[in-house]
């Protein structure tokens, strides 16, 4: 078949290269425009057009597909399927009909639950213990259309989000082949989602991760690993001793069950160097200091001189 491939994210690289190497045609690419990126704020073209250009793949770059030029542009091609991942803009019915066999989409959770932007660190923060890929049908409503194919894996009990990211791309790709391979020759079974279980997984914003102490510590466990790498779970520490203060980002963490007997104000550090939190306290294993690199919080402890009565507190919004 001969596919059109609508994606920006780095979450679709593999499946690029499944598609390329499979027995239908990739024939054309739109893509975000570049957006400015990193400290220096520079423009950055999106990891699928960089994919693109590196494999003479015909390509676009527009902040809308859905403008009759792009769709005129995308219509040349004469695609069979469309298959969307990771883009980043919302798709019409115009060009989702374009099509014979429509357009499908891999979402890397098990729809209904977690739909929207950020599957993978939802589904980490709230404790669940599986996920996985879900391809489906695109409809009018954001991630509601019929499933095509899943598949299943477990969620690790220290595993971050980014972790989680990298391995749900691996499961992807074959699962994506397997499914145009299927929808080519007929076999397709489209099953409706049981719409009354929908969950939401709303985008990220940099404030999510700003770490509450008052809170329990495995809700603030599960969050650090669901925000990492990004936004990251942050908060300023401070030294009792000096005053001084740096902003961190907490990538590690265990819970230290206790019953606080000294009555500890939340944020602060026990006797163990761990943090009171509103139930039980937090070991740190792993911390990244703002102009730092990642390292053991004992690393932490020895460079700042990190005593007992020193503490966390969260960042103001």
């Amino acid at each position: 078949m001969k596919i059109v491939y609508l994606g920006s994210g780095e979450f679709g690289i593999k499946c690029l290269n499944a598609l390329a190497e499979s027995k239908h045609s990739l024939r054309f690419i739109v893509t975000q425009s570049p957006h400015p990126a990193g400290r220096g704020r520079k423009h950055r073209p999106t990891p699928v057009a960089l994919w693109a250009n590196t494999h003479s793949i015909p390509f676009i770059e527009t902040e809308d597909v859905n403008t009759p030029q792009v769709i005129d542009k995308i219509a040349t091609y004469e695609p069979d399927l469309i298959v969307v991942i990771a883009f980043g803009q919302k798709i019409s019915n115009r060009l989702i009909n374009l099509p014979p066999k429509g357009a499908i989409n891999v979402h890397a959770s098990l729809l209904p639950k977690y739909r929207g932007a950020a599957p993978i660190n939802w589904a980490i923060i709230n404790g669940e213990n599986r996920t996985g890929i879900s391809i489906i049908t695109l409809a009018e409503k954001m991630d509601a259309g019929d499933i095509c194919a899943q598949t299943k894996t477990d969620i690790g009990l220290d595993e971050t989000a980014g972790e989680l990211h990298d391995k749900l791309v691996r499961m992807a790709a074959p699962l994506l082949v397997e499914t145009i391979d299927k929808i080519a020759d007929g076999s397709i079974v489209y099953t409706e989602q049981n719409h009354s279980k929908a969950t939401p997984a709303p985008k990220l914003k940099k404030s999510d991760g700003f770490l509450n102490f008052s809170e329990p510590a495995e809700s603030l466990r599960r969050k650090i690993l669901g925000f990492w790498p990004w936004p990251g779970a942050s908060a300023i520490y401070v030294s009792k001793k000096t005053t001084k203060s740096v902003r961190v980002t907490v990538a590690k963490a265990c819970v230290v069950e206790t019953s606080n007997p000294d009555r500890l104000p939340t944020g602060i550090l026990d006797e163990n160097l761990n943090i009171i939190c509103g139930q039980d306290a937090l070991k740190i294993t792993k911390i990244k200091p703002d102009g730092s690199g990642l390292m053991d919080f004992k690393d932490f402890v020895n460079g700042r001189a990190t005593r007992p009565g020193d503490t966390f507190i969260k960042i103001d919004n």
